[in-house]
């Protein structure tokens, strides 16, 4: 049984989908699962710590900055 094909908007969700799974996938493979997932979240928080800085939600920037400090913390 096959389902109704996806709307543009669906189709541009998905693609993004796949396309931050593979970058996720590449960063695991080429430094480890650990490190791997860390690089692949500092990626997620740089995008999305632009999109707050410009629409001025700086909570979420404070947010990121303690978890970072949290990280440090426990690996020094």
């Amino acid at each position: 049984m096959t389902g109704r094909p996806l709307t543009r908007v669906e189709r541009k969700q998905f693609n993004r989908a796949q396309h931050e799974q593979k970058i996720r996938t590449e960063m695991v493979t080429a430094h480890g699962e650990e490190l791997g997932m860390f690089y692949y979240w500092l990626r997620l928080m740089n995008i999305r710590g632009t999109q707050a800085f410009r629409s001025g939600e700086l909570g979420f920037i404070r947010d990121v900055a303690l978890a970072l400090e949290n990280v440090y913390r426990r690996h020094n």
